[in-house]
This record gives structure tokens, C-alpha cells and sequence, in this order.
């Protein structure tokens, strides 16, 4: 997960190398490029959701029967993921306050990822259902390998290529397909069968109602931002790109809860699978230990060095003041998200992904959208009102979910201590 948002932020800096232009117009097409993240997270979510069940009694024909499921679906996903983009990029990117001179930088790096988009979905699916088995090594391997990658491939495509935008967005198609294909060899090996697209209608149901929530609450946050970074946009392009810059860097932070994510999601998983549903709770209390320990010494970085990391990819005083206002607000929260991750994780691994997904739509859309709509829009309050917004649902969904999912897990503990006797 470090590796893979270095990955992003190795763009924005290669971007800035190229102008202040260039650097707005890779973050306002990097929130377009997330709709194609949060679909591929979807996919990797309800995978291992789906699989880790029979992962966790050994089936590995019916794990590789998901993975073939599951591959079908993505194929099916990433024809209607490019159809939709072709259609509405131009529309999303001036809807996200992209100016003049900004547009055509965005619709160019957008253009490429979308044509690369099977890869990233794809790829996806392998990795998750290589969690579900427990191997998390092979995605950081090839996550790594990528970053490294990407950090020789920017700079030969866009400089020496004379490729500029065009070359950032082609050096992640080229590495997801790499990855993509390392990811399934592993898998072969894993499997013992090579990966083949499959169809089979109520299989899919099955994968899809895990995988849709996911991805839809994926998708909520993804929209949320949207909104965001349109009102940001009425601030003009370089505070979209100092709040981008900023938010990929909390998400450097936020790495450690993101594998707590992943941790406690496949360990639930397979104990949920294997019928050891007293290990459930246990699993929720200490991914929330484990994230307040992050939480005390990564909070600090957040609110003393953030003008420091700022600075690293830019000069221009908007995009560092922007950014480093973010991200010393957006401290208060950081422990919220942790328990949203960790709660979304235990809930989607005992295969209830329904209330992360509505908390998701309130969270994310219709709270910012409309508070947000009345302090900018009627009220001309400024930029920093939106920051507060993000502080305030985030901490109060917070409260909300660990409720939820605390009470659902307990109830989990007790059928099956009611069962056994």
C-alpha cells in the first residue's frame, strides 16, 4: 500500500516538474482515474470476501472457481467503465473546475488510463483473491516493483520521449498489465489452473452482491471528492491541486490503516468461513487498538510537517497553502477514518456490506453535498468551510459505524455460543 500511493504521488511530482498547469490537470484527471480505483477496489473487496470462506476450509478448486467468476465480471465491468468514460470525461473534468488552459491536460492523461482500465480491474480481482488465501507479498511485490518502475518510465516518456501528460498515464497502463499478468502467475502456481473467464449467472449474483457494495461505497467516496474538488474548483485549478496533493498524502499516512483494512477483512474472513465467529469480535477490538497506536504518532506529521511535503512538489504558494490547511484539519479526523476502515472491513468479511454502504452514501454525498451546497453557494463562506465539513461527518460516522458493527459482531459471537449449547 506505500508503494502504491508513492505511486500516485510520483506522478503529481513528475507533473510539477512539467508546470503548475500540468500538476492541476494530472489531480483533476486523477479524480476521474479514481472512479476506474474505486470499481477495481470493489472487485478486489468482494473477492476476497467471496473467496476467503473457502479459503479458510482449504477448497482451492472453489477459490479458483471465484477467481474465474470473478474475472468474467471485470471483463464485463471494464467495457462499460470505458464506454462511460469516453462519455462523460470532458463533462467531468470542467464539472470539477478545470479552467481553460487546465482542460485539454486532463482529457489527455484521462484518455490513456481509460483504455488501460481492464488491467487495473484485473488485477484487482488477483489480488484479492490472492489475499483471501493469505499471500499478501505477491500484490506488495508487484505494488513495489511498479513504483520503481514508474519512477524510470515518467521520466523517459514524458522528458526524454517528449511525451509530457501523455507519458505519465502510459507508463501506469504499461505497469498495471505487467502487474496484472505477474498477479494471475501467482496464482496459477497458487491454484494449480490458469484463469479463465467465466459466466455463470448465479455465481455472479452471488460475487456481485458482495462486489457491488463495495464498489459502490468505494464509489460514494470517489463522488464525494467530486464534489469537493468542484467546490474547491470555484477557488480556482491550483487550490484543486494543492487539496489533491494534499489528500494523496494523507492517504500515504492512512497507509497503515488501509492494511489494517485488509488485514482484519481476510482474518475475518476465514474465521467467519471456518465457523470461528468467537475470533470475530476479538479480530474488530484489536485492528481499533492497533490503528489509535498509528493514530498518536502519525497525527503529529500531519499537522507539523505538512508545509515541508507541501513544498516538495510545488512553489506555487495556493498549492502549498491549500494542501498543508487540509491536511493540519483533516488530523482531527485521522482516527475516524481508522475505525470507518476497520469497520467496513469486519462487516464486508462477514458478508454484510449493506450498512457501509448507505453510511457511505450519507457520509460522502448527500451531508457534504448539501452542507457544503448552503456554507458556498448561499452563505459565500470560504474554502476552509469545506475542510471542516469533511472533519465533522467523518467523526460522527465514526461514532455511528463502530456502533453498528460492535452490536453486529456481538450478536455474531452470540448465535453461535447459543448453537453450541
Amino acid at each position: 500500500m506505500v508503494f502504491n500511493t508513492l505511486y500516485n504521488l510520483t506522478d503529481f511530482w513528475f507533473a510539477g516538474l512539467l508546470s503548475d498547469d500540468s500538476l492541476a490537470g494530472v489531480s483533476i484527471a486523477g479524480s476521474v482515474f479514481f472512479l476506474i480505483i474505486a470499481i477495481g477496489a470493489g472487485m478486489q473487496a468482494g473477492t476476497t470476501a467471496i473467496a476467503a470462506s473457502d479459503a479458510g476450509k482449504k477448497n482451492l478448486s472453489a477459490v479458483a472457481g471465484w477467481v474465474d467468476q470473478a474475472s468474467g465480471v471485470a471483463l464485463i465491468i471494464g467495457s462499460l467503465s470505458l464506454m462511460l468514460g469516453l462519455f462523460i470525461a470532458d463533462w467531468l473534468i470542467v464539472f470539477l473546475g478545470a479552467e481553460p488552459a487546465v482542460a485539454p491536460i486532463a482529457k489527455e492523461y484521462v484518455l490513456v488510463v481509460l483504455l488501460g482500465n481492464f488491467a487495473f480491474v484485473l488485477m484487482s480481482v488477483a489480488a484479492g483473491a490472492l489475499m483471501a488465501l493469505g499471500d499478501t507479498k505477491s500484490n506488495r511485490n508487484a505494488l513495489a516493483a511498479g513504483f520503481f518502475a514508474n519512477f524510470a518510465l515518467n521520466p523517459l516518456l514524458t522528458f526524454v520521449l517528449g511525451l509530457g501528460v501523455t507519458g505519465l498515464a502510459l507508463s501506469t497502463v504499461i505497469i498495471k498489465v505487467c502487474s496484472a499478468l505477474y498477479l494471475f502467475h501467482v496464482l496459477k502456481r497458487t491454484l494449480g489452473k490458469t484463469a479463465k473467464p467465466a459466466f455463470n449467472p448465479a455465481k455472479w449474483r452471488e460475487l456481485l452482491a458482495q462486489v457491488l457494495p463495495a464498489s459502490f461505497n468505494m464509489l460514494t467516496i470517489i463522488l464525494g471528492g467530486f464534489i469537493t474538488v468542484s467546490f474547491i474548483g470555484r477557488f480556482g485549478s491550483h487550490h484543486v491541486a494543492g487539496y489533491s496533493v494534499g489528500l494523496r498524502l494523507e492517504q500515504v499516512l492512512l497507509l497503515p490503516a488501509l492494511g489494517l483494512f485488509n488485514a482484519v477483512m481476510a482474518i475475518i474472513g476465514q474465521n467467519y468461513g471456518a465457523g470461528h465467529t468467537d475470533r470475530v469480535l476479538e479480530t474488530y477490538k484489536k485492528g481499533l487498538i492497533i490503528g489509535l497506536v498509528l493514530s498518536v504518532f502519525l497525527i503529529p506529521v500531519m499537522v507539523f510537517l505538512s508545509p515541508t511535503l507541501m513544498s516538495f512538489f510545488s512553489d506555487n504558494q495556493d498549492i502549498i497553502a491549500t494542501g498543508s490547511t487540509y491536511l493540519k484539519i483533516d488530523a482531527i479526523a485521522f482516527y475516524g477514518y481508522v475505525i470507518l476502515f476497520i469497520s467496513v472491513a469486519s462487516l464486508q468479511a462477514v458478508k454484510q456490506p449493506l450498512f457501509p454502504m448507505f453510511l457511505g452514501i450519507a457520509r460522502q454525498l448527500i451531508i457534504p453535498a448539501t452542507i457544503n451546497a448552503y456554507l458556498i453557494l448561499v452563505m459565500g463562506f470560504p474554502m476552509i468551510s469545506l475542510f471542516i465539513t469533511i472533519v465533522c461527518t467523518v467523526l460522527v460516522s465514526a461514532v455511528v459505524s463502530h456502533w453498528y458493527t460492535y452490536r453486529q459482531l456481538t450478536r455474531l459471537g452470540q448465535r453461535a455460543v447459543e448453537s453450541t449449547t
